[in-house]
């Protein structure tokens, strides 16, 4: 499998020099984008941040070795570990104590990573949603580099990374609704409802997705990070049912509910999906939002009950078999 250069004129989501959603992103406007930097900074409420630590299961080499196939490992935020077909698979790998464009400043991490990021096995591919500093983590990338046979990104994410020095034969780049394959599995990515930026004048110049994993009959959806839209029902309709979706449930409000689900929005996304099983993730790790850090996980367990849908809470680091989930505990409390 060889990189592909992109062509972004060829795609229907770029024009005028920049990406865009099917549906224009409501404006903010400077004076509320203002006001809004200002409540963030200095106008949190208390019990965004844990008050103490969080429970986190350490994990070693040997056991993910070990492991069965199909086993999946929440390592924080977006940041996920599943095994299918004997290799590995890592979803937008932030290790950096802060999801910042420095590290000295910017929102720090809640706990360690289960795994060190050196101590990692060979992985067969890392999945990019978007360029946003909780999702790509530059330093990460580059360490990742000398394990990883392949970088898999929506169109632009991948040019970034051959920026970043990354070989540009280990880098794949797609368009919404684009597959590839890999000894056995098919990768496609999907749309999301988001933008893209990593500064002052790169806005939306590369494409942010979702992404469909497909082994056999099994099938996992990864979210990335998006706001509730039309584009669920499509990808239920094209790619469903779903074993599992791995689905953003944090770092919301209602000042920016276009780009980021509230856990309602969330719960009908999974349905829209026609999911099996639900995994929160986009939460635990960061301080993005103006809720208490618990918020998410309650929320969303509550919503699941009340519609009867089957949710996975894992611990960071605990093991989850993809193919016979279980609940988990209410760890957050």
């Amino acid at each position: 499998m060889t990189a592909q250069a992109p062509n972004y004129v060829d795609s229907p989501q770029y024009r005028d020099g920049r990406f865009h959603n099917p549906v224009p992103r409501p404006s903010m406007g400077w004076w509320k984008g203002f006001k809004l930097t200002l409540s963030f900074f200095f106008a949190k409420p208390k019990g965004t941040v844990p008050d103490r630590p969080i429970p986190v299961r350490p994990l070693t080499r040997a056991q993910l070795d070990a492991a069965p196939d199909r086993s999946l490992y929440r390592l924080g935020h977006s940041t996920v570990l599943v095994k299918l077909r004997g290799q590995f698979w890592l979803t937008d790998p932030v290790f950096s104590e802060r999801a910042s464009p420095v590290q000295w400043a910017g929102p720090a991490r809640f706990h360690a990573a289960p795994i060190a990021l050196d101590e990692l096995p060979p992985l067969a591919g890392v999945i990019l949603s978007h360029n946003h500093y909780d999702h790509l983590d530059r330093d990460a990338v580059i360490r990742l580099a000398i394990k990883t046979d392949r970088f898999i990104a929506p169109l632009g994410v991948g040019d970034q990374l051959v920026a970043w020095g990354i070989d540009p034969d280990k880098v794949e780049q797609r368009d919404w609704w684009q597959s590839l394959d890999f000894e056995g599995l098919r990768l496609t990515a999907t749309p999301a409802q988001h933008f893209s930026g990593r500064g002052l004048n790169d806005g939306d110049s590369s494409l942010w997705a979702s992404w469909v994993i497909q082994d056999g009959d099994f099938r996992l959806f990864f979210s990335g990070d998006s706001g509730y839209f039309d584009g669920f029902k499509a990808i239920g309709k094209a790619f469903g049912p779903f074993d599992v979706t791995l689905m953003e449930t944090g770092a919301y409000d209602p000042r920016w509910a276009f780009v980021h689900m509230q856990p309602e929005e969330t719960l009908q996304a999974h349905l829209d999906l026609r999911g099996r099983w639900l995994l929160p993730i986009h939460n635990g790790t960061f301080d993005l939002a103006m809720h208490v850090w618990q918020e998410p996980f309650e929320r969303i367990a509550s919503l699941a009950a009340q519609q009867g849908v089957s949710l996975a809470t894992p611990e960071m680091g605990e093991w989850l078999d993809l193919n016979a989930p279980h609940a988990g505990s209410a760890w957050w409390r």
